[in-house]
């Protein structure tokens, strides 16, 4: 909602302008204007759009340098009660840069219109064709200020509205998207790229080049490519509503609106709703990755099941999923498991029913037999939804998977890698209560709790979840495997990718190199050990691949992402959609021994990122892969 207008940056003193300014000179080639704060008379203009707090006009004697916009908002809930789309009107008014927020970019416009002078009507109002009557959107950066990475450490070493760079389009986004505020705009053969929000915006491309397309049409983000050709389409100006079942892929009429900023985004706002001319198909195919059962060939699975409590609506749901999707993978990671009376803040920290009902409930449909481990964090102490205590667990399938040598820590149990000899003689010094688990044969990582949490008392986990590591036996296996399920730190706190603050802030990236750092040292002591072991880190990391708590994380473990591993196209690397950007927040990361190994296989299963947004069961895609784990 319109607040009130914002004077910045002090360019010039209040004052009127002698000579008449078109609306060009007022925007200027850069993102404040250069006569902000200063009272321009005898503005000329075209109205091209109308709304419920302002209009539109375009200029009538455009400069044909495409740095420099040709429209401008001109805010008042009066100005356009007498007027007609197709007017040209004169105005005076004063120069604003406005923004709702100080880590949003500014919006230039004319706040406090007067002597509004009709000079004549009826006349023709044609929008630019974004791609035709412009240039086409950049594709890789957003903004000079970057340094070529959005996600370039440190964060936040400039701001736009500080440094005021002049603008170029044709290599940046933000500048691109900024050269055109104000303007009515065409959006040719549009397509939707994720779901909408709860209000109806909705982020589209339309009949331009885009890079890092899926093969369901969505974008999916790279290495310093994170999709700046993209917009968002906002509340229509004449009162209804976008459609709220528009799906990554679906094909869209062609939209009309002005080019804005709202709520930290360039956004066209249509003259009336989008309309879905071409829906696609969100039946995503089962997982083709069959279990043998026995070591040979055993499927492992990690799925976010979104704040899963044993009255979950969407329990049901998530049981399907497992069954029809993942085909009851052998292993099974989750995260955002609540305890069993979800979020009611009453102390309980017990899981136990929430898990023995997904179990049940898998059952019902399957007459698969699951157990689970889990380890109660303390109450309120791991982040999430107050009250819900989510932690990491697993579930596996008995008879095929099994823990080696049980022996489960406690919340405040820290785990270790102890090396364990073939005459059982413990190299390591154990803490707390944790007996070795000790291979039989050469030297054989062992673990003092088994499962048990990393580091929980790290200030790397305050209010977040701890990893739960644990080793395991196949069915017919010769040595334990090791596996690591993480839920890192939410991306809470960033800022958006079209920001002021540049690089944008990738919120709690800080602490994500702290997890990093101890997730990766925790099992480089496993393999340590013993080189070969086959090790499977998988969940909820909260960071993108290329970005550097992850190559940390990589480097210091010597895990390998098994997108690499298995050659995954990097546009089909995506678990998540947010924004503008198809993405990948859940991993497995894997030991040299299963990246190399001949057996390895991988996917993603998009029943959620596919969907609309009602038949979505969590924000997260499941993944599921093969391996041989016998460890010979």
């Amino acid at each position: 909602m319109k607040l009130f207008p914002v004077f910045c940056c002090g360019f010039a003193s209040l004052q009127s302008l002698a000579a008449a300014l078109t609306i060009a000179e007022i925007n200027g080639n850069k993102f404040i204007s250069p006569f902000s704060g200063q009272a321009v008379a005898n503005v000329t203009g075209l109205l091209v759009a109308k709304g419920p707090n302002g209009v539109w006009i375009r200029s009538t004697a455009p400069d044909n340098d495409q740095t420099t916009s040709e429209g401008i908002y001109v805010f008042s809930d009066t100005v356009g009660s007498n007027l007609t789309v197709g007017d040209i009107i004169s105005l005076d008014g004063m120069v604003s840069e406005y923004r709702s927020n100080d880590n949003y970019l500014y919006l230039t416009e004319i706040t406090s219109p007067r002597n509004i002078q009709l000079l004549s009507s009826g006349n023709k109002v044609a929008p630019l064709v974004i791609g035709k009557d412009t240039i086409s959107p950049p594709t890789v950066q957003y903004s000079s200020l970057d340094g070529g990475d959005i996600y370039k450490l440190p964060n936040a070493v400039a701001n736009i509205s500080g440094a005021n760079p002049v603008l170029d389009p044709a290599k940046y986004g933000l500048d691109f998207w900024e050269s055109l505020t104000g303007e009515l705009v065409t959006v040719r053969m549009p397509h939707a790229i994720k779901v909408p929000n709860r209000f109806g915006d909705t982020w589209v491309v339309g009949d331009w080049a885009v890079t890092g397309r899926n093969r369901h049409g969505g974008l999916t983000m790279s290495d310093k490519d994170s999709n700046p050709e993209a917009i968002v389409i906002g509340a229509p100006l004449d009162g209804t509503r976008n459609p709220a079942e528009t799906k990554m892929g679906d094909g869209l009429k062609d939209i009309t609106g002005v080019v804005t900023q709202a709520f930290g985004f360039y956004t066209i706002l249509p003259l009336t709703a989008i309309e879905s001319t071409a829906p696609v198909s969100a039946a995503a195919s089962a997982s083709s990755l069959l279990s043998q059962r026995k070591c040979k060939a055993i499927t492992v699975g990690s799925y976010n099941v979104e704040n899963l409590n044993p009255t979950s609506a969407h329990l049901p749901k998530v049981a399907a999923h497992i069954v029809d999707y993942l085909r009851t993978p052998d292993l099974l990671f989750i995260q955002e498991v609540q305890d069993d009376n979800g979020a009611t803040d009453d102390g309980v920290v017990s899981a136990d029913k929430t898990l023995s009902t997904l179990a049940e409930a898998i059952k019902a449909l399957s007459n698969v037999t699951y157990a689970f481990t889990n380890i109660n964090p303390l109450s309120n102490a791991d982040g999430g939804q107050p009250g819900g205590n989510i932690r990491v667990a697993y579930l596996y399938r008995l008879g095929v998977i099994s823990l080696y040598k049980e022996n489960p820590g406690t919340a405040e149990d820290a785990i270790r890698v102890i090396s364990a000899q073939s005459k059982g003689h413990d190299k390591g010094k154990g803490k707390g209560k944790g007996r070795s688990l000790h291979g039989k044969g050469g030297a054989t990582p062992a673990l003092s709790f088994n499962p048990g949490r990393i580091e929980p008392s790290h200030e790397a986990w305050k209010d977040s979840r701890k990893p739960l590591a644990a080793a395991w036996k196949a069915k017919g296996g010769k040595k334990p495997f090791y596996t690591v399920n993480v839920h890192w730190s939410s991306k809470g706190g960033g800022t958006s990718l079209h920001g002021d603050l540049r690089p944008p802030i990738n919120g709690a990236v800080e602490g994500r190199m702290l997890q990093a750092n101890v997730t990766g040292s925790f099992i480089a002591d496993i393999l340590a050990v013993d080189p070969a072991a086959n090790v499977i880190a998988a969940g909820d990391f909260n960071e993108f691949a290329f970005v550097q708590p992850m190559k940390s994380f990589s480097t210091i473990s010597k895990m390998v992402d098994l997108d690499e591993a298995v050659g995954i196209p990097i546009e089909e690397r995506y678990t998540y959609a947010y924004d503008m950007n198809s993405q990948a927040l859940d991993h497995i990361y894997v030991s040299p021994a299963l990246a190399r190994h001949k057996a390895t296989r991988f996917e993603h299963i998009h029943v959620n990122s596919w969907a609309a947004d009602a038949d979505a069961v969590s924000d997260h895609d499941p993944s599921i892969a093969l391996f041989d784990l016998c460890g010979n």
